[in-house]
């Protein structure tokens, strides 16, 4: 008889999700980790930043406008500066928010009253992320 141990420990790919209002907050972090993330939250652009010192995520998802109507944007600025390049993307229920962003910028808008295209999206910015830290890693081998 095999013995199976009581966890799993699996190595889900790592969100930071950035908003302001708890209510949204919990809903889009219990839809995140029921897909298959593993979520750590921040209310606020300060703890975020925090968070993006502290450790490693794949994928930051942040509301445009927290305590300023640019608060999102310095978080994915400050996400964007880090050595290990997380995936960003904006997150907005408005339907004409949306700013200026330069056309190389890797962030998308996602509205997450789309739970599905919530969570396709989340997963094409994850392995974009993922594609390019490996074509990076093979240019410094020189392959």
């Amino acid at each position: 008889m095999s013995h199976l141990p009581r966890s799993f420990d699996y190595d889900l790919a790592r969100v930071l999700l950035v908003d302001d209002d708890p209510a949204s907050r919990l809903t889009l972090k219990t839809v995140l980790e029921a897909g298959g993330y593993n979520v750590d939250s921040a209310a606020s652009a300060a703890e975020a930043v925090g968070k993006l010192e502290e450790g490693q995520y794949e994928l930051v998802l942040s509301d445009l406008q927290m305590e300023s109507p640019q608060a999102g944007l310095q978080v994915l600025a400050h996400a964007k500066m880090m050595d290990y390049k997380p995936a960003t993307a904006l997150l907005t229920t408005s339907e004409t928010a949306r700013p200026n962003l330069p056309r190389r910028e890797n962030s998308m808008f996602i509205k997450p009253v789309d739970i599905p295209g919530l969570l396709g999206k989340v997963a094409d910015l994850i392995s974009e992320r993922a594609t390019r830290r490996i074509q990076r890693e093979l240019r410094l081998a020189g392959v």
